[in-house]
């Protein structure tokens, strides 16, 4: 395939931001990684849902990452990304964005034209066999049973995603943009076979992939940390970086293609083994963060008390309230224990202290509730209703909001999973943090109207 004219560098790190207030925050992370020496990448992400929930639109992403970047004179790239957009949402992101994460979860399983597969079997009939990736100790076989198999489940979405690839294309021309196929919002991981003759059909339909998100085994729950087995991730991540080496060489693919680990934020646990990985085989990787910034806009509000940390509790007492409602779009990557809730109530009750050690994701503080930051996280939609309230205590509170911001995603993102810092909050005995909270936890280490006070 041609080189394009965007390409994205080795590392970078995906920073949403649901009201586009700390863009500038963010992007200090960035600069301090600069500083100690590497280059991160930033790509500012918010999806079509995400814009509609607020009442936003793209160029609103555009505008704060621009001003960021003129603001620090950052000289390296950077990206506005379309996230997990389709052919029917795609347009309005045209304008604004120059990094589109093409989602075709919805796609996966569907079936394919009979012809198209038995095409895909013909041109691609030498992965069948034993194959040995460089740099992994093990082999895996693929049978013409499995390369149809997989041609049936998979065929339909990289046709899909061509589709919107070349609608973006239309528009903008194909050396504008970065193109990345998303299909990790799906119920099953996708193993190395699969990937590998994903990655062949994607060449087929000429889509100059740079990033690909595959669905990895274990939970990548939104706001939490990693729940599964670390070493089978270990194992699978090893495994899919080298299957992109061996895919970029034999099929022609970019060679700056790299893995888009979704939902990342705070996913502690794997972090040392993303290291490892990267470092052992000189890869690249986008960690796509998302929701941390709005939690950490409500971190800063709690601690600099007064109206902001009434405000805190107020959209705490509505989101649950509303919790129902809140947490049915994102069913499939949360897991929030009811009974486990503090009572609006009760929070009405903390201090600013109480409330930041509640949400504040530190394994080492007992006062630390998943199921409450989870509810959070997904509650964005209660701050969005109440517009110039939210939007003039965030100006309000700029400083110690931002600082909030740039330390959660320097001290708890970049520097565990680049630098391979261990962070603070992973104590690395191979065990997921929220295992090891739900081992743990009882009623009587969340906060309650006697200890939270």
């Amino acid at each position: 395939m041609p080189d394009k004219g965007l390409t994205i560098p080795k590392y970078s790190i995906g920073t949403g931001d649901r009201f586009a207030h700390q863009a500038k925050a963010q992007l200090q992370a960035c600069l301090n990684a600069l500083e100690a020496g590497m280059e991160i990448i930033p790509v500012w992400n918010k999806s079509n849902r995400e814009h509609t929930i607020i009442g936003s639109e793209p160029a609103s992403t555009r505008v704060a990452a621009d001003a960021a970047a003129k603001s620090f004179r950052w000289q390296l790239p950077y990206f506005v990304d379309a996230d997990h957009i389709g052919e029917k949402t795609v347009d309005r992101f045209l304008a604004a964005s120059d990094f589109y994460t093409i989602d075709v979860a919805d796609f996966i399983g569907k079936p394919a034209a009979q012809s198209d597969v038995d095409l895909f079997i013909r041109t691609h009939t030498s992965l069948v066999g034993e194959l040995i990736l460089p740099g992994i100790d093990e082999a895996f076989s693929i049978s013409e049973e499995d390369l149809r198999g997989t041609a049936g489940t998979f065929l339909a979405a990289v046709k899909q995603a061509g589709l919107v690839y070349r609608k973006i294309e239309s528009a903008k021309g194909s050396r504008d943009f970065i193109p990345e196929i998303s299909m990790d919002e799906t119920d099953r991981a996708q193993t190395p076979a699969e990937l590998l003759i994903i990655l062949a059909a994607i060449a087929d339909e000429k889509i100059p992939i740079q990033t690909i998100a595959p669905k990895f085994s274990g939970r990548f729950n939104k706001g939490v940390d990693y729940l599964g087995d670390v070493d089978r991730f270990s194992r699978e991540f090893a495994l899919d970086v080298a299957t992109i080496a061996y895919a970029v060489e034999h099929f022609g693919l970019p060679d700056n293609l790299k893995l888009s680990v979704h939902s990342g934020s705070d996913k502690f646990s794997i972090y040392p083994a993303i290291y490892a990985t990267i470092t052992r085989f000189g890869a690249g990787v986008h960690l796509k963060t998302a929701g941390t910034t709005w939690l950490e806009e409500l971190i800063g509000l709690a601690e600099a008390g007064g109206d902001g940390l009434g405000l805190a509790k107020e959209i705490y007492a509505e989101a649950y309230a509303q919790r129902e409602e809140l947490c049915a779009p994102y069913s499939a990557v949360i897991d929030i224990d009811e009974t486990k809730l503090p009572s609006p109530d009760a929070v009405w009750t903390w201090s600013s202290e109480a409330f930041i050690s509640a949400l504040r994701h530190d394994i080492n503080v007992p006062a630390y509730n998943s199921s409450l930051r989870q509810l959070l996280h997904v509650g964005f939609k209660v701050a969005a209703k109440m517009g110039a309230r939210y939007l003039d205590l965030l100006k309000a509170n700029e400083s110690v909001i931002a600082r909030n911001v740039t330390e959660n995603l320097w001290r708890r993102h970049i520097l565990p999973v680049f630098f391979g810092t261990a962070s603070h909050i992973y104590k690395g005995d191979g065990t997921t943090q929220e295992a090891r909270l739900a081992a743990r936890e009882s009623p009587s280490s969340h906060p309650s109207t006697t200890s939270a006070q």
